[in-house]
């Protein structure tokens, strides 16, 4: 998890840039790092998939359809920035930076950690409720969560100026979330993908064919999603206990994904603005 920064009011010398590239080169780094519960969550899913119910199938396949609409066009998933744009007008306000932009990285991490803790309450609250009546609700539980692991990605891409209107950027936000419940090596293929490695510039459609071409990808986000929250969701099956397992589940996936999406549009930003003061 970034360490919160105090705002500054200044845009950020190279010294600074790479420092803070250097930061996230060490997040990486501890990405390769599975806790045990995910290690013993990701066990052979032809086990779990005797035990899912039959309306969790269903839920999925669904699923699969919206995500795919999402990347499309946008579907239901799409969020507005005006509500972004008036966090970050407020940030850099308080920082002493100038209200349009360009703002500092300071005043975008700011406002992507407000964001990211927002999501984290409703995620728990959503957790909570679904788990309490067990398989009955946990059907719903899961496209709220796809949405609003959908709609912090998105709104924190909006805090470092990448606009999901763009195809190219609703690609990327899907490939965050990919990021995010992948083990070791699904990690470091996206970060391929993404462009994010070795001195990339972050642009997903110049230099990584592979992450626009490999859109039909997609529908691994869910099969990741189904294979790695299936024996947490199984806990949250159980009337009333799962109210609990719900919450945690449900808030920690949402800190992951919020997490990978601040630090890998930070990146971004960080190597558009090193090229930029390489331009000048």
């Amino acid at each position: 998890m970034l360490e919160p920064a105090e705002p500054s009011a200044h845009l950020e010398t190279r010294e600074e840039l790479q420092a803070a590239l250097a930061g996230i080169a060490k997040w990486e780094k501890e990405q390769n790092k599975l806790m045990i519960w995910d290690r013993i969550t990701r066990l052979p899913f032809k086990l779990l998939d005797k035990v899912t119910p039959k309306v969790i199938h269903e839920k999925v396949g669904k699923l699969l359809d919206e995500l795919g609409s999402y990347i499309q066009n946008g579907g239901n998933y799409l969020v507005a920035g005006r509500k972004v744009g008036l966090l970050m007008e407020a940030a850099s306000k308080a920082a002493g930076a100038p209200e349009k932009g360009p703002f500092p990285l300071a005043v975008m991490d700011a406002a992507a950690q407000k964001l990211s803790q927002s999501s984290r309450n409703v995620a728990t609250a959503q957790g909570a409720t679904t788990g309490f009546g067990g398989v009955f609700t946990l059907a719903a539980d899961i496209p709220a969560v796809l949405g609003l692991s959908l709609k912090v990605i998105q709104e924190i891409g909006l805090c470092y100026g990448y606009n999901p209107t763009e195809k190219a950027e609703r690609i990327f936000t899907v490939k965050v979330m990919q990021f995010a419940s992948s083990d070791i090596v699904g990690k470091q293929t996206i970060l391929r993908e993404l462009n994010l490695q070795a001195g990339g510039d972050g642009d997903i459609t110049a230099g990584s064919n592979t992450a626009v071409s490999s859109i039909q990808g997609w529908r691994e986000v869910i099969t990741v999603y189904r294979d790695n929250w299936g024996w947490k969701k199984l806990l949250q099956t159980v009337p009333v206990a799962g109210m609990f397992f719900g919450a945690f589940i449900n808030r920690q996936a949402l800190e992951d994904v919020a997490d990978a999406a601040q630090m890998l549009y930070r990146k971004r930003r960080i190597i558009a603005r090193l090229a930029e003061l390489d331009s000048e």
